[in-house]
């Protein structure tokens, strides 16, 4: 069985170079979606449900404060390749304002889309998942 997200990958390659001269902000651009993808998975995988359900599950964990929560379980995690990437998208200058969410929240946000945007376009979905299973999991248990 194909592994979806992979199989895009695969037919889009970047060599290690070509990867070098993408912007931050470019990973946290398709960072984005495969966390929102990645968390709408998960959250659609628990069970059949209504979509406004799937929704409100789905934005507790993908806004600013939440990714932020979870930077902070997975960051002694980190390689210092990884973090290299996160701080980059950390101190991008972003055209958009943070809607509803602190300044901080929001570029720690992108940082760590910034990194799985990276890691994504690397072609290591597998660590994506690591850290994310992780870094929810660590959540999880200080409640």
């Amino acid at each position: 069985m194909e592994k979806s997200l992979e199989s895009i990958h695969d037919h889009f390659p970047l060599t290690e170079a070509e990867l070098r001269t993408y912007s931050a902000l470019a990973f946290a651009y398709v960072g984005d979606c495969v966390f929102d993808l990645v968390i709408r998975t998960m959250v659609l995988t628990r069970g059949n449900n209504r979509p406004n359900r799937y929704h409100k599950e789905v934005t507790r964990i993908v806004n600013a404060k939440a990714q932020t929560d979870l930077l902070n379980k997975i960051k002694p995690h980190l390689s210092e390749e990884e973090m290299t990437i996160f701080r980059r998208g950390r101190n991008a200058k972003t055209i958009s304002a943070a809607k509803n969410q602190s300044l901080h929240d929001y570029r720690i946000a992108t940082g760590l889309e910034a990194l799985i945007g990276y890691l994504y376009l690397a072609g290591r979905m597998e660590r994506i998942m690591e850290l994310i299973r992780l870094g929810l999991e660590e959540m999880e248990e200080e409640k």
